[in-house]
């Protein structure tokens, strides 16, 4: 198991869903020794997505992400599992995560407050936020707009089939906090503040 350190401050950090209406955004609390790979899988599940696509991160026009060594790509990501998010991003900084390639989702991610490095951080807490992640495969904005608009419309063949499709009710303006902390509890290994 890592040894817990003291010494290295925590981030406030403020992830938002771009150009979606409403915007969707979550406010976490993780160690600045984070690696970025690590950081994905905190906003994989603060925001309610499923990890089911690709992402990177870019952050002053360099790129990070998974190593797929891919051989036709001329120019590949650096390596998330590499990088920690103290060694390339400062206070009130903003970058951008973008995941599911083909729909396109932007988040832009802000580092709001660093604050004292603290031993008690065992996993990363969601602090707040608003608004329903879109489900996944919809269509990325123009496709998750279609959804919404649907779903408020009157009774029809098409909604029926859009919440069968979905699951379950979806309801774009929830949020469950609790939720989220649930899925977040469930980081264990190598979230330490470390």
């Amino acid at each position: 198991m890592p040894v817990e350190r003291a010494d290295i401050p925590l981030c406030e950090v403020k992830i938002t869903l771009r150009d979606t209406e409403p915007e969707p955004w979550r406010r976490v609390r993780v160690s600045a020794g984070i690696t970025m790979d690590r950081l994905h899988a905190v906003i994989q599940r603060a925001m309610g997505w499923t990890d089911s696509h690709l992402h990177e991160f870019e952050i002053r026009g360099k790129r990070y992400g998974m190593v797929l060594n891919d051989p036709f790509d001329d120019d590949p990501p650096a390596d998330e599992r590499k990088v920690r998010l103290i060694d390339v991003v400062g206070p009130k900084m903003r970058f951008i995560y973008r995941y599911d390639f083909g729909d396109g989702w932007e988040h832009e991610v802000k580092i709001e407050r660093v604050i004292e490095p603290s031993v008690d951080l065992k996993t990363p807490v969601c602090l707040a936020g608003e608004f329903a992640c879109p489900p996944e495969d919809c269509g990325g904005v123009p496709g998750y707009e279609e959804l919404i608009a649907i779903l408020a419309g009157p009774d029809s063949e098409e909604k029926d089939e859009m919440l069968a499709w979905i699951g379950a009710p979806f309801d774009p303006l929830a949020f469950d906090i609790a939720a989220a902390n649930k899925r977040l509890a469930r980081l264990k290994r190598g979230f330490e503040n470390r």
